[in-house]
């Protein structure tokens, strides 16, 4: 992990967009049957939105200016799994619309990669 993400990663904490805090509210302390995830964590040279080690996932949450980072997503994506993370990707807008779909399908991941 590359320490000059450090001071980025916490600021992106208390930056989040709604739809960040919203998912956030619902995986931290464990809250979705027992997983521990971070948030807002640097992992390599990237910062992912939210990780779960103990399954080796990765949770996106993509706002509209993804649509103009297509192959930096790629990229991101990509080495998140050369290093053995399977990665989910949902936009701002389905966490907001169906939170409860969003953390059925992290749920059946976390599950499915035991």
């Amino acid at each position: 992990m590359r320490q000059s993400l450090l001071p980025f990663a916490k600021d992106l904490r208390f930056a989040s967009i709604e739809a960040e805090s919203r998912l956030w509210r619902h995986l931290r302390a464990a809250r979705l049957r027992g997983f521990k995830f971070k948030h807002q964590q640097p992992l390599g040279d990237y910062i992912v939105d939210f990780v779960c080690f103990e399954r080796g996932l990765t949770v996106e949450v993509d706002g509209s200016q993804h649509l103009d980072a297509v192959g930096w997503d790629d990229a991101r994506t990509a080495w998140f799994e050369s290093q053995g993370f399977v990665v989910l990707r949902f936009w701002n807008d389905a966490v907001l619309r169906d939170t409860d779909d969003v953390l059925e399908e992290i749920l059946r991941m976390l599950e499915s990669t035991a």
